[in-house]
């Protein structure tokens, strides 16, 4: 892997977040190139932008003509090995991503975290990579028993077949090893400002309390590691973000604000599409965000946009 370092301006506005652009889709692509320009702003890019080296390119390229500095984490369909692409797999696919956006100067989780001194800060901003385990699941189904007790109700997910953990032996190892590698830098972090609040940015979410899948509820086994429940109280999290459920969210647990901030499928934001909305509007403010609420507790906000 590259270790040349991104040279980008440090933003001194807004930073912005938005996950699951899923670009393959021409509805996503065609919302995604009307991307405007917010000179002085930041932005992270939580994961699922696409499955290839073209998606990537096309995504860092927009985004950093549009935002002073991009952040990136991959998510799952960024480590995809299509059946007619290329044949690389697991740990060197995402290496070769992170490779792709060190070219448009974009921030990895392979690159040292970067304190944040625009408005909402200073912070740290922290884009990590845990992928999951399938400790997502009912205390009374096994680890062995987990994808068969999804297949039950017709839910697997495409990356049983498609994202391959090479060279662990399974998705899980690779998640244990990437818990561990993340950790170390958080800690590693905390240690060297360790009175700056952090932003973890994570396509996965943290805690498995804050997934909540109405349709496909055993989808949850591929949602996240439960060896991150307590991470944004250990690492002093002001804002945590991600993606993957394609279900807009804001959540408010002991004064850390989760964002959930997916674009999803086409069918995803067709309500915004209908209403002329598209990823301007669905767009999510991080920093400075909303003042934390009295008791640092509220109730879910669902959003349909921004």
């Amino acid at each position: 892997m590259s270790q040349s370092k991104p040279q980008r301006r440090l933003p001194t506005g807004k930073l912005y977040a938005i996950a699951d652009i899923h670009i393959a889709f021409p509805a996503n692509r065609e919302a995604w190139s009307k991307l405007t320009r917010h000179p002085g702003d930041g932005l992270v890019l939580c994961g699922d932008i696409g499955e290839t080296i073209e998606h990537l390119q096309l995504a860092f390229s927009t985004a950093t003509r549009c935002f002073d500095t991009v952040w990136w984490c991959p998510g799952n369909h960024e480590l995809y090995t299509l059946p007619t692409g290329s044949s690389v797999r697991g740990e060197h696919k995402y290496e070769q991503c992170v490779d792709v956006a060190r070219q448009y100067g974009v921030f990895t989780p392979e690159d040292d975290f970067i304190v944040w001194e625009g408005q909402g800060g200073p912070a740290i901003i922290a884009p990590i990579f845990t992928l999951y385990d399938y400790s997502f699941r009912p205390d009374e189904v096994t680890l062995e028993n987990a994808v068969p007790w999804a297949r039950e109700k017709d839910t697997e997910a495409t990356d049983e077949f498609l994202l391959h953990p090479d060279p662990y032996p399974t998705r899980q190892d690779w998640c244990k090893i990437l818990v561990q590698k993340f950790e170390a830098k958080l800690e590693a972090a905390k240690a060297q400002h360790p009175l700056l609040p952090f932003i973890i940015a994570n396509h996965w979410p943290l805690r498995k309390d804050l997934v909540h899948l109405k349709y496909i509820p055993r989808f949850i086994l591929w949602c996240g590691t439960t060896l991150t429940d307590n991470w944004h109280e250990r690492f002093n999290a002001k804002v945590v973000i991600s993606g993957h459920l394609h279900i807009r969210r804001t959540d408010w647990k002991g004064g850390c604000r989760f964002e959930e901030v997916s674009l999803g499928y086409p069918r995803h934001w067709k309500d915004c599409a209908d209403m002329d909305m598209g990823v301007n509007e669905i767009l999510r403010e991080i920093l400075p965000g909303p003042e934390t609420p009295e008791g640092g507790e509220l109730p879910t906000q669902w959003r349909r946009y921004g």
